[in-house]
């Protein structure tokens, strides 16, 4: 597989002498000399202790900030601004639009012109209406996001990143405000639309069961100023039955070498 994203000695400061940071935030180094490459169809996750910066690289792949130093690129091209029709960012919140239906809110991409290749044919909403049965909210299409539980809400939000049809999936704790159950379920699903589809995905998350269960490498990273640690190969074979994994020796034995990574670097933060 080529490389999507190469990312070559990063590091970014917010805030500085000449140009200070926003009113009541402090000056910070949040990355120092990050070097990551994710190959196309790759699933790569981020864990870390908050604040190191993992947030912060997915910005800067989104084109929403600028980084001090090092070098950006997507498909071998610096990244510059954003840039929609390639990239598409999932939050930990919906974000839903409330006065739209579950089926116009997945069709609001379409409508603004992403996911064309998908539309080639069809209308937005018949489009919409296939993402929200491939995670299962076909019966759901009429409601609006007041009347839906937050896991479903998060699957409409799911199935409208997968409408703009983007080459690069950029998640931000996508099922960080579901309840341990329901999080699980919707892990699950998301781990066989992702091995229909093999998006490239860079995800951050600090749930070590979640970046085990769906990734392909696991990148740790340190306390502010973050820097890789270590970068774990899943080698769990795919197809995955994520709710089956407990079981798994393999899934343990990562579990156990995460956290004692992870751990080092919260006790030298506290």
């Amino acid at each position: 597989m080529s490389e999507k994203i190469t990312i070559s000695h990063v590091s970014h400061r917010f805030g500085s002498d000449d140009a200070p940071p926003s009113p009541g935030v402090l000056a910070a180094n949040v990355l120092q000399d990050v070097s990551l490459t994710v190959k196309d169809g790759e699933f790569v996750s981020l864990i870390g202790p908050s604040g190191c910066g993992k947030t912060t690289l997915l910005n800067m792949l989104a084109g929403f900030i600028e980084w001090n130093n090092g070098s950006v690129q997507i498909d071998r091209r610096e990244v510059s601004g954003v840039q929609p029709g390639r990239v598409a960012f999932m939050f930990s919140q919906d974000a839903l639009y409330p006065w739209r239906t579950a089926l116009q809110n997945v069709a609001f991409p379409l409508e603004c012109g992403r996911g064309s290749r998908l539309v080639a044919g069809k209308s937005p909403d018949i489009v919409a209406r296939e993402f929200l049965d491939l995670v299962g909210l076909g019966n759901s299409t009429h409601k609006y996001p007041n009347q839906l539980s937050q896991g479903m809400r998060q699957r409409v939000a799911l199935a409208r990143t997968l409408a703009c049809d983007a080459e690069i999936l950029l998640m931000d704790e996508p099922f960080g405000a579901l309840d341990a159950q329901t999080r699980v379920i919707v892990q699950a699903e998301f781990c066989h639309i992702w091995e229909r589809y093999s998006k490239t995905v860079l995800m951050v998350t600090h749930d070590l069961t979640e970046a085990i269960a769906l990734s392909d490498r696991i990148v740790v990273m340190s306390h502010r100023p973050g820097r890789i640690m270590q970068i774990y190969d899943v080698d769990i074979p795919r197809p995955r039955d994520v709710l089956a994994l407990p079981k798994n020796p393999r899934f343990h034995e990562l579990y156990s070498s995460l956290w004692d990574d992870l751990r080092q670097e919260l006790e030298v933060n506290v």
